[in-house]
């Protein structure tokens, strides 16, 4: 798919090193561990591509949108990234789960403000309804935090910003594509500057079948 000039494509092992070097770029405040290397996602290019995003400016990776179908437990949501990815990245995937696990969404610096979140968000929206799947879970990092990490807890500021009193990149963006916000993850990945704080998402598919 074509759009802007640019091009939507599905996830190839081709991508994968490139895509490395975007999420590193992307999230600099996150410990590399916690993110997708070359390997995780040529392994992800193999096994789930059908489910996976990549945005191309000609030859050139400017975004991404990522995720495996697991099961999830709503009864108990503390995780870590990790703990879904596991050691290849897609070791807790299976065809047959009920639940997209949204594990990364990237966009260059220099590409935002020109829908390609949106248009991901819809691309992976649209997988669900393919495989008829439950919705999408995820956890959301919540960049605004270190604005004020120091004045308030995260719990606060992200009730804030569920409100509509503060505005948050990638909270606020979240929710006006549909998502809502089920609680607050500790420890979610090694960012210090939001105090390691994610929040957890859901959308729901309202076309989904037994």
């Amino acid at each position: 798919m074509e759009k802007s000039g640019l091009r939507y494509v599905h996830l190839a092992v081709e991508h994968a090193e490139a895509l490395e070097q975007l999420e590193l770029s992307t999230f600099d405040t996150i410990d590399p561990s916690d993110l997708y290397d070359t390997h995780q996602l040529t392994r992800l290019a193999e096994a789930f591509p059908e489910g996976n995003f990549v945005v191309l400016d000609g030859d050139k990776a400017i975004g991404m949108g990522l995720g495996i179908f697991v099961e999830f437990d709503f009864e108990h949501t503390d995780h870590r990234l990790n703990d879904i990815l596991g050691e290849d990245g897609v070791e807790n995937h299976s065809i047959d789960h009920p639940w997209y696990y949204g594990t990364d969404i990237s966009v260059h610096p220099a590409y935002r403000g020109r829908g390609i979140g949106h248009q991901l968000y819809e691309l992976r929206k649209g997988c669900v309804r393919k495989f008829n799947k439950k919705g999408i879970v995820a956890g959301g990092v919540i960049p605004g935090y270190r604005n004020h990490k120091d004045e308030m807890s995260a719990e606060d500021y992200v009730a804030k910003v569920v409100a509509g009193d503060l505005y948050d990149p990638t909270t606020t963006f979240q929710i006006e594509n549909g998502f809502e916000v089920l609680g607050l993850l500790s420890g979610y990945v090694d960012d210090p500057s939001v105090k390691g704080y994610s929040t957890l998402i859901r959308w729901n598919n309202t076309t989904y079948q037994e």
